[in-house]
């Protein structure tokens, strides 16, 4: 059984990894480590109400994590926006190419 300092350690670490692969952009590792958010919460959220751990410091992370997810949530948006973008762009060009190449074979003989 975990002390409830490692429980909230615990959640601590995950928090951190999630900043860092946020900063990253590493969505293949967010998607990773959302797995362990409710892993993580649910013993921390047990020992809170066994009295084990301050609500205070339960509380308290409970809200930074809601905030980072917030923010990845934003992040995903935004770089999903880009790919759509990105790949508008990919088929403009495509489509002015293939107009190019139409005009020039059909140019004059």
């Amino acid at each position: 059984m975990s002390s409830p300092n490692d429980l909230l350690d615990t959640v601590d670490r995950l928090m951190s990894d999630l900043s860092r692969a946020l900063g990253e952009e590493d969505w293949n590792r967010l998607g990773e480590l959302n797995a362990d958010i409710k892993p993580s919460v649910d013993p921390m959220m047990a020992a809170m109400e066994s009295g084990a751990l301050d609500v205070a410091a339960v509380k308290l992370r409970l809200e930074e994590l809601q905030q980072l997810i917030g923010a990845i949530d934003q992040g995903a948006r935004r770089a999903r926006q880009e790919a759509q973008d990105a790949l508008k762009e990919v088929n403009r060009n495509r489509d002015v190419a293939s107009a190019y190449q139409n005009i020039s074979s059909s140019g004059p003989e």
